[in-house]
């Protein structure tokens, strides 16, 4: 049981921690893929040559070990993390085997520090831990398992549909292969895939976000290839290598980044591929009203859904023709920034997303704000939302890749 002293011990090392930086989770991930190179098959092996994970891992054994009597503080971040886990199908025996290559991180790296009173207090801290996400995730597994078309780990799915939606992104429909029904999600979460394409010693799991709304029978992932720098091993092989009819595992939709259900204006923010999440939010808020229009004899004000988007140009920008039929039939305000193109509409504009141009269009005092995209992409938007007098909790973002903070 987690005491008193176990939490100072821990605390007290947080200034180690903090002037070891990512050093120490280096060292961690190098150990634990020499110990158990199994351990590839479920960790993203691209994020690891970037140091993205390093970071991530850091910043949450150090958020961890500052607030272990305050645990509440880290609620959204458990939660965050235990949605990713489940995508990625982990189980308690994981977190043995990370547990077990902490402590011994920590005993190699920092010996003279790393007393056996605070191994201790290290080792019953991390104990602790676990059993918060494993508690969680096993809720989720279980909600999941029991909803009409759930189901636990994996479940095989086989390649339907294959579309191009521009220059970098390509859409793809999977339906599962026995025939059943599938979980519904909410406009927002994502969905994790596992392929091995014939270069990869290991399998690979990816997260995508879903890009249409739930229909109880498939799901559509709008994947970008990644080609700056090394190659996405991932993307590339789901753009070229998987035909139809080819089968993948998928695992169930996830996700703590979803659209609230209000009926308050929203205004959907995005840069790039980060547009995926948005489009499924934008067909689930139009299927809604029309079922409302269905079913109402009175009818009301619809509610009002704008639309903003900034990519390098015309030809990188995905579901244009559907966004454009939507601002057609006065559906939806779009606005749409073009990084690298002039176009003469009123509706376009060059350069960087400026909003305080476009600010007496937008719902600034009671609309709810969601953005997707790079990171420093959001911390720009953002800035110019609270900086425009929008309220930081009505401004909500995800992060693709191990979670950031801004």
């Amino acid at each position: 049981m987690l005491s008193n002293e176990h939490i100072q011990l821990v605390k007290s090392t947080v200034p180690l921690l903090e002037a070891s930086g990512s050093a120490i989770t280096d060292y961690f991930y190098n150990r634990l893929f020499t110990h158990n190179p199994e351990a590839q098959n479920i960790f993203n092996m691209s994020n690891q040559a970037s140091g993205k994970q390093s970071f991530a891992l850091f910043s949450a054994i150090a958020a961890y070990a500052k607030n272990l009597d305050n645990v509440e503080q880290l609620l959204s971040m458990v939660e965050r993390i235990a949605q990713k886990h489940t995508s990625l199908n982990i189980q308690p025996e994981h977190y043995d085997l990370v547990g077990h290559h902490l402590i011994e991180t920590l005993r190699e790296l920092v010996p003279e520090q790393f007393t056996a009173d605070v191994e201790e207090a290290w080792t019953v801290a991390y104990q602790a831990l676990a059993a918060i996400f494993i508690a969680r995730e096993g809720e989720l597994y279980k909600q999941r398992e029991v909803l009409k078309g759930g189901w636990k780990g994996g479940r095989q799915f086989k390649l339907v549909e294959k579309r191009i939606e521009s220059e970098l992104v390509k859409s793809l429909v999977f339906e599962p292969v026995d025939g059943g029904p599938v979980i519904d999600y909410q406009a927002g979460q994502y969905i994790g895939i596992e392929v091995q394409p014939k270069q990869s010693e290991f399998k690979e799991i990816r997260q995508y976000s879903l890009s249409d709304k739930a229909n109880g029978e498939s799901y559509r992932i709008s994947v970008k290839r990644e080609i700056v720098g090394k190659p996405g091993i991932v993307s590339n092989y789901l753009h070229d290598g998987l035909r139809l009819a080819d089968e993948v595992t998928l695992y169930a939709p996830a996700g703590d980044f979803f659209l609230n259900k209000t009926a308050a204006p929203v205004v959907l923010i995005s840069a790039g591929v980060g547009l995926t999440p948005m489009q499924s939010m934008l067909e689930t808020l139009l299927a809604e009203q029309g079922s409302k229009e269905e079913g109402s004899l009175q009818k009301s004000a619809p509610q009002k859904i704008h639309f903003l988007h900034a990519c390098e140009n015309s030809a990188q920008h995905s579901f244009k023709k559907r966004l454009t039929s939507l601002v057609q039939k006065n559906k939806v305000k779009a606005l749409t920034w073009y990084k690298s193109e002039t176009l003469e509409q009123a509706d376009i504009h060059h350069g960087f997303m400026d909003l305080v141009s476009v600010e007496e269009q937008l719902p600034l005092a009671l609309g709810d704000f969601y953005l997707c995209g790079p990171v420093a992409f959001m911390q720009f938007a953002k800035q110019q939302l609270v900086t425009l007098g929008v309220n930081d909790d009505r401004i909500h973002y995800e992060v693709f890749g191990p979670h950031e903070s801004f």
